[in-house]
């Protein structure tokens, strides 16, 4: 800290008005405090700070204004001060007259040789909501990290327990990147020993020229039709297939290999057209579940699978669709009973939820088909949350309030800039809060948490006219 090198040149000699009229320029708050620690007097930077602090603090101790857990701060002050003419910056806390704290850094300056003392102050009520931010920022980044590692957990864990090969190829190179224990015993390895390798390996010739063209074919197009495969020394016959994998700028190749059972019965074999329909379905990206008329699922798509977290069709197969539904026992009873009555449902609303916690925003349209007595139910799920968190867009006011608050960077201080924003976002929730209560001020003062008068107050400086007044009653009714 710097001084002037000649006050007396500089600024003469100040008379009391003016130097008050310095004091309470340069200060937030501004107290002048006898030799006792009373105070005698005290200035407010704004309305706003003064109507929230109680009009009673003249004539009472200095340390009574303060919180319990802030005194000693105001007390080694009050010793500093009797000690040097300056005090250092400490922070104190006040209550307010609606039942919180504001923070406030004060300095004081000992101004007569009986003992009294002015401490002008600075309100942090911007830098401790600044602060909050940053902590709320911190905590939500450890949930998501924790969040990541619940779902790693589980990916491993369903990577390892599954009874069918898998293989994770990276796709320039083909080579093994990982491989599950069911890969590594079905290709007579350890899965520590297949992973760096080239894939396929060990197939035949036939086989491995199937193989490579149904991975150029999932390189080149995303997805490609099964092959046929069999080891060079097993005469066990596999059903191979492939998608591609994007994770941030790589690409992977995740290759399934199911063993062929032989098919003994005599059932006349499926039209490739159906069997073309039944295969978009099971891979298309929305959830496909069929259900019997009690709401019992016959059978679901992996997609569905996926958002359910449920490992395999067998564990979902007999489950009632209402147990991964938002709200149990009303969204399917309403999906039934429209589709009994209209047959179909188009964009139904609601959530699914996963057997390990997780929920996602869907929009459901289903139909029915009737079959007889026994009348069955087909429902497609789409996953809209990517869709309904996306950012709403700032209206018009906002951008313009935005810019001319940049705008003013540099010529205004930093105090300043945030005072007018605090009242110009304050007016923002009020105006909210009368919107959404129907112009009910009551009812918005409940919702804002504040007491009805002092909501009149803010109404009437921010000059807020509400489209309809209704103190006393409940929200319009339209």
């Amino acid at each position: 800290m710097s001084s002037f090198r000649a006050p007396r040149e500089s600024l003469g000699v100040l008379d009391a008005d003016t130097t008050a009229a310095l004091v309470e320029g340069m200060a937030d708050i501004a107290i002048v405090v006898d030799a006792k620690g009373i105070i005698s007097d005290i200035a407010y930077g704004s309305d706003d700070l003064a109507a929230d602090f109680s009009p009673d603090w003249v004539g009472q101790p200095w340390l009574s204004t303060v919180s319990p857990e802030t005194r000693p701060s105001l007390e080694a002050l009050l010793e500093d001060a009797a000690q040097n003419a300056l005090t250092r910056w400490r922070q104190v806390t006040h209550p307010t007259l609606r039942g919180g704290e504001i923070p406030v850094q004060y300095r004081a300056l000992r101004v007569s040789k009986t003992g009294s003392l002015v401490a002008v102050g600075r309100n942090l009520q911007g830098m401790a909501a600044l602060q909050q931010q940053l902590v709320d920022a911190q905590q939500a980044l450890e949930r998501d990290y924790w969040r990541f590692r619940q779902v790693e957990t589980r990916y491993r864990l369903l990577f390892r327990m599954v009874s069918e090969a898998i293989l994770i190829i990276d796709a320039p190179t083909q080579r093994v990147v990982e491989a599950n224990p069911a890969a590594g015993q079905m290709l007579g390895e350890t899965p520590t020993r297949v992973i760096g390798r080239p894939f396929p390996e060990g197939f035949d010739n036939e086989s491995t020229q199937a193989i490579n063209g149904l991975l150029a074919g999932v390189r080149a197009a995303g997805r490609a039709d099964d092959v046929r495969a069999r080891l060079t020394d097993s005469l066990q016959e596999f059903l191979v297939s492939a998608s591609l994998l994007r994770q941030e700028n790589a690409s992977f190749l995740l290759v399934r290999l199911s063993p062929v059972i032989p098919d003994t019965s005599a059932a006349a074999p499926m039209p490739d057209a159906k069997a073309r329909y039944l295969r978009v379905l099971e891979n298309a990206p929305d959830c496909v579940v069929i259900t019997d008329a009690d709401g019992r699922i016959l059978t679901a798509n992996s997609t569905f699978l996926s958002l359910a977290e449920v490992a395999t069709e067998q564990q979902a197969r007999g489950e009632s669709l209402d147990r991964w539904l938002g709200r149990p026992g009303v969204d399917l009873n309403v999906l039934m009973a429209n589709l009994r009555q209209h047959t179909t449902v188009r964009l139904f609303a609601t959530t699914l939820r996963g057997e390990y916690g997780s929920t996602t925003d869907v929009e459901i349209s289903a139909a029915a088909v009737r079959n007889g007595e026994r009348p069955y139910f087909g429902f497609f799920i789409r996953d809209v949350g990517r869709r309904l968190s996306a950012e709403q867009p700032t209206s018009p006011e906002q951008a313009r309030w935005l810019d001319q608050l940049t705008d003013r960077v540099g010529r205004v201080p930093l105090k300043e800039l945030v005072r007018e924003s605090t009242d110009t976002i304050e007016r923002l929730c009020i105006e909210a809060a009368l919107k959404l209560t129907g112009d009910n001020r009551a009812s918005a003062a409940e919702l804002l948490g504040l007491s009805r008068q002092s909501l009149y107050v803010k109404i009437d400086r921010y000059g807020i006219v509400a489209d309809q007044t209704s103190e006393s009653s409940g929200p319009s009714k339209k």
